[in-house]
């Protein structure tokens, strides 16, 4: 019986037997000693998104009293999801993003982790905990951005949309270049994407497209 523990681009969390490519957490545990989540989806406004592997460390998913390990298809679901890079085993990947948070703001050097972390939790849920999503015109959004197209999350690769599911992508439609969109990736995560971070993807992007 698979854990639920897989995040959506969405940002559900459901129980599936693949895991993805990246882990991640939301502060601290949602779970409890039977390994089963309860209420609450977070524990602080820290969501980030981690490697796999970092200097060898192991321990049993979901251990009582320690963080909820989340799984993710790619980093580009974690993103839409509103995580971001880690600083600890993704220190590169955060300073680029950081550097790129603080330029889109007009800001010089990098914007720290609680900074981002305060503006990402008012633009991924609402008061309810409900996905935040907005409306935006297809023209400006970038490749990495999460769409809900025809009911389902979809990612922007160039000219063409590739479908979410969570063992990979599924050739989507053309992407349309007119009219508007309802986003499921935050907004200063996009503006990010925009600026020019390249989030990692599943191998099966490169096929849906």
């Amino acid at each position: 019986m698979p854990l639920q523990n897989r995040v959506t681009p969405e940002g559900e969390i459901v129980a599936v037997a693949a895991r993805g490519l990246v882990m991640g957490n939301r502060g601290g545990a949602l779970h409890g000693d039977d390994r089963t989540l309860r209420r609450r989806r977070w524990v602080t406004r820290q969501w980030i998104c981690c490697r796999l592997e970092f200097k060898d460390r192991h321990r049993e998913v979901m251990t009582p009293s320690r963080y909820t390990e989340l799984f993710f298809l790619d980093e580009a679901t974690a993103l839409a999801a509103g995580h971001r890079p880690c600083f600890e085993c993704r220190r590169q990947d955060f300073l680029w993003f950081a550097e790129l948070w603080a330029r889109t703001q007009g800001a010089a050097g990098r914007a720290t982790a609680p900074e981002m972390d305060a503006v990402l939790h008012a633009e991924r849920i609402d008061a309810a905990g409900a996905k935040l999503t907005y409306r935006a015109a297809w023209s400006g959004l970038p490749a990495g951005v999460f769409v809900r197209q025809a009911g389902r999350p979809h990612l922007v690769l160039g000219s063409r949309l590739a479908a979410w599911t969570a063992d990979g992508y599924v050739a989507g439609p053309e992407r349309p270049m007119e009219g508007e969109t309802e986003v499921l990736t935050p907004r200063s995560i996009v503006a990010v994407l925009a600026a020019g971070y390249c989030p990692g993807l599943h191998p099966s992007a490169e096929v849906a497209t």
